[in-house]
């Protein structure tokens, strides 16, 4: 099955849901200013899987609820945040494609990319403000210097060309799966706050999805082509950015071998010699350690899932660990 007939197979439970939720977006993105509505319509011509206002909206039903307007409120903030910090990685990666369309940083150039990153975070901080809620602000607050603390730790560690697998997966938890952990929790936590537990296991199920999915983004990175991902690939390499498959690659040589490594690493990129670095990674089995990780935290998310009654919303979120996990972009 296309991986888009499977997005819709997952949102399909929600699907008026999700049609109230666009045109919620689009009036909370409004703007007096005649440049940021033109981009956002751009943004809105070009969105992707909107994969977290999914999950936020399965989760708010997962006790039978209709979503309410913290619901909604929630989609729109997390989308917010998710597409702020996608314009900000496009500008410091200078990438050019971005879902297989032209990003904005091309078609505007980086300043106003920057400053339309900028402007959905002060869209978010105005969401979060009508929450009204302590605990919502505490959990988006939380979620918005892990994001912060992950993308600069990932860059600093690069700066120095080392990473532990530990690190790696803490680092990845941060800047990608806080997020995704915060839309199923916020989701939930709208229309079911008394469920202490489940909101729990919804935010851990979220957490370990999130990890996984970071993951099978890396992967794409060292075996994937612009035109299944819609985005350049080896841009992980080319900034010196250690994922799995490197991280495992390099555990299998001493001080010496790796630094040579490292070395040959250097000379390959400048020579536009990636592929060659591709079959070293493939030949020591990082893209096969890395898809055993992501099936390992795909059964940790099912697991957490399982403690909420069968429903077809909870077959959704069930559904989405496996598109995760079958995805070819």
């Amino acid at each position: 099955m296309k991986m888009s007939k499977i997005i819709k197979k997952i949102k399909k439970p929600i699907d008026s849901d999700m049609n109230e939720f666009d045109v919620f977006l689009q009036n909370n993105l409004k703007s007096n200013v005649k440049i940021i509505n033109s981009v956002v319509s751009y943004m809105i011509k070009t969105k992707g899987k909107q994969f977290r206002s999914i999950l936020c909206l399965l989760s708010s039903r997962l006790l039978n609820e209709r979503p309410n307007k913290l619901s909604f409120l929630s989609a729109s903030t997390v989308e917010c945040l998710h597409v702020a910090t996608l314009l900000h990685d496009d500008v410091v990666d200078d990438a050019d494609i971005r879902r297989g369309w032209p990003t904005i940083n091309k078609i505007w150039k980086n300043k106003i990319s920057i400053l339309i990153g900028d402007y959905l975070f002060s869209k978010s901080l105005i969401n979060i403000a009508k929450f009204q809620d302590l605990h919502c602000i505490d959990i988006l607050s939380e979620v918005s210097k892990r994001l912060s603390e992950g993308e600069i730790f990932q860059i600093e560690k690069a700066m120095n060309k080392s990473m532990t697998e530990t690190e790696y997966l803490k680092m990845i938890a941060d800047k990608t799966a806080s997020l995704i952990s915060a839309s199923c929790y916020l989701g939930f936590y709208s229309n079911n706050k008394e469920e202490k537990e489940l909101c729990i296991a919804i935010k851990n199920y979220g957490e370990y999805l999130g990890i996984a999915y970071q993951i099978k983004d890396d992967i794409f990175d060292v075996i994937g082509n612009i035109e299944n991902t819609g985005k350049s690939s080896n841009l992980d390499l080319k900034k010196n950015m250690l994922t799995l498959p490197y991280i495992h690659l390099l555990g299998k040589y001493n001080k010496r071998e790796k630094k040579d490594f490292l070395i040959k690493i250097k000379k390959f990129i400048n020579r536009n010699e990636v592929s060659k670095i591709k079959r070293m990674i493939l030949d020591s089995g990082g893209v096969d350690y890395s898809n055993d990780k992501i099936k390992y935290y795909s059964e940790m998310a099912i697991n957490e899932l399982n403690k909420f009654p069968d429903s077809v919303y909870k077959d959704s979120l069930i559904e989405a660990v496996d598109f995760n996990i079958n995805r070819k972009y």
